[in-house]
């Protein structure tokens, strides 16, 4: 006997009322379609797709200036600010000069103005891409291929050929920026925005709390002013450390002092910022507050050639001609160039469904997919490395009054001003106080460890999933850590499946609600009827638990048995005296 109970008479169109006005409505539409030339139809579906790929036709015709513009223009002014020392700093993650930093900081920046889809995200470096980056550079291009004999004097010691090593690295971070580009650009066409829900929550948070601590260990040397190589693949945190605390004693006392100098003044700025949000009108730009101020008194003290303190040094004034990648780098490269593509995508589309949740917008991730290939496609020719969006940055930019992303726009041009114009100011700036600036704004990341007492207490799967995804990126390095941490995470989807929660549900007396009557003392069992409850599809792998569990709960039963399995498509199975089952579909 089958039982399926409505609670309320659904109907098509809202309603019996309005099917006639619907009916009319849609034969109104339909004379008007048929009067309409096809070549007309397909001008609109030409239209739509030149509006769908370039966004900005759709919203800047609309612009509001009166309303807007104010607001974008300090909002984009306060995020170039904050963007030009990142663009600095992540330069150093991603193994490549400082100046390469601040290309990476305009041109795609620029770029997504045209072609993405969300008003608020920060485009440009990001400390865990620009560390995956600078893994891929130091392991193609190793320190150890570029030292050499001088000429004078047979027993001189080897000395390293810091110009073609960088030369090199660049190389190296272009390429890979191209095949980033090309596979995120052709993910997004073939409508892959999906791929992002593969990468669950807990193994992003675990993957990049691991990314965190792989950057604070590669700034260790930077901030105590130690020699001391870079180490990428398995174990390389590991080497790091231990390179550095044998070379501690070799510490630069001026630069340790400079450093955790900078490091305390951006900590209590961060500080101040958040517990005074809501009163500021902007937050106080720490960070370019830290570059003129170290660049000043390193100028002024001469740290470089009296204290011996690693600066900056050259930033070529202007833009780099385009140039045509190296693409004979290119097989060497395919997998690392995955890792970065879906990582930065992941990280891109996440932040940005959160402000259009707030926000109220939509967002598109096959376009986002899109732009972000573009970007990094297009920019890579003119000597960039890889971006995505930036928390840190994302924040200020909405914080400031952000409205649309004319503010992304307005944050390039300031980068843009001091390459062209003031970047020769700069070079005497500390690495220390980049490698200060690089620690501080990973604060945020640290805090996830905060994930682990919550997971505990919600979900040991999932916590699971967040300690394998740290742990292996720790130790394996974030690629291959990621591989691992995706492994994991689809096992354990198999092992939900093969060992799905069931139960015997009961009606809780007064509401609409059926509950475990294992778990609830109210739930009360029908006379004669068992609802038979199972959280998981039934396929190959796990039916013989399913019906093993389902004979456990209602084996005892000696009458006609209504079984209700939550399955896909409101699956209804019935026993009749537990011999015959017909299976009936319901349809959504």
């Amino acid at each position: 006997m089958l039982c399926h109970t409505l609670s309320d008479q659904v109907w098509p169109f809202g309603g019996l009322g309005t099917i006639a006005e619907k009916q009319h409505g849609f034969q109104e539409r339909l004379s008007v379609t048929e009067k309409i030339p096809f070549f007309d139809g397909a001008q609109k579906k030409a239209k739509a797709a030149v509006f769908s790929f370039l966004p900005i036709l759709t919203w800047l015709p609309s612009y509001p200036v009166k309303q807007y513009l104010f607001s974008d223009v300090v909002s984009g002014l306060s995020t170039g600010v904050v963007q030009l020392p990142q663009g600095l700093a992540y330069a150093m993650l991603a193994a490549v000069p400082p100046v390469y930093g601040l290309y990476s900081s305009f041109y795609p920046v620029l770029l997504y103005t045209f072609f993405g889809t969300s008003r608020h995200i920060s485009i440009g470096t990001f400390a865990v891409i620009s560390l995956m980056i600078g893994g891929v550079a130091v392991r193609e291009a190793p320190d150890d291929m570029f030292y050499f004999l001088p000429a004078n004097g047979s027993n001189a010691s080897a000395v390293l050929d810091v110009a073609a090593r960088d030369t090199r690295r660049v190389q190296v971070a272009v390429v890979l920026t191209t095949l980033v580009g090309i596979i995120q650009f052709v993910l997004g066409l073939l409508r892959f925005g999906f791929v992002a829900i593969y990468l669950t929550e807990p193994l992003v948070r675990g993957f990049t709390t691991a990314a965190a601590v792989h950057v604070v260990v590669s700034q260790l040397k930077y901030l105590l002013g130690v020699k001391t190589p870079r180490f990428s693949g398995p174990l390389s945190a590991i080497y790091s450390i231990k390179a550095v605390l044998t070379d501690i004693t070799s510490t630069n006392v001026t630069t340790l002092i400079l450093g955790l100098s900078c490091l305390v003044f951006l900590y209590v700025i961060k500080d101040l910022n958040e517990r005074f949000k809501k009163k500021l009108p902007v937050p106080i730009p720490g960070e370019i507050i830290v570059v003129i101020v170290s660049t000043g008194v390193s100028y002024g003290m001469s740290l470089s050639g009296d204290y011996k303190v690693d600066v900056v040094g050259e930033i070529p004034t202007g833009l780099l001609p385009p140039a045509v990648p190296d693409f004979s780098l290119l097989p060497r490269l395919v997998t690392d160039s995955f890792a970065v593509a879906i990582v930065g995508f992941s990280m891109g589309i996440s932040l940005a469904k959160t402000f259009a949740l707030k926000y109220s917008y939509s967002v598109d991730g096959n376009q986002e997919l899109i732009a972000l290939g573009l970007c990094n496609f297009f920019s890579s020719f003119f000597q960039t490395f890889a971006i995505t969006c930036s928390m840190s940055r994302s924040l200020v930019q909405e914080s400031t009054g952000g409205k649309t992303q004319i503010a992304g726009l307005l944050s390039s041009l300031v980068v843009l001003l001091v390459v062209v114009a003031i970047g020769f100011v700069f070079q005497p700036l500390p690495q220390t106080a980049l490698a200060a600036i690089i620690m501080v704004n990973l604060l945020g990341m640290f805090k996830q460890f905060r994930d682990i007492p919550l997971l505990w207490r919600t979900s040991r799967i999932e916590l699971a999933i967040w300690l394998v995804a740290f742990v292996a990126s720790v130790l394996l390095g974030l690629d291959y850590g990621l591989l691992v941490a995706l492994a994991f995470a689809i096992l354990t989807v198999i092992y939900r499946t093969q060992s799905p929660k069931s139960g015997v549900l009961g009606h809780v007396p007064g509401t609409g609600l059926y509950c475990d009557v294992g778990d609830y003392e109210e739930a009360a069992e029908y006379e004669g009827i068992k609802i038979f409850h199972s959280n998981s599809s039934i396929y190959f792998a796990n039916s013989d638990l399913y019906v093993n569990a389902l004979k456990e709960k209602v084996i005892l039963a000696t009458m006609s048995v209504c079984v209700c399995v939550e399955v896909v498509h409101s699956t209804v199975l019935i026993f009749d005296d537990l011999t015959k089952i017909w299976i009936t579909q319901f349809f959504n």
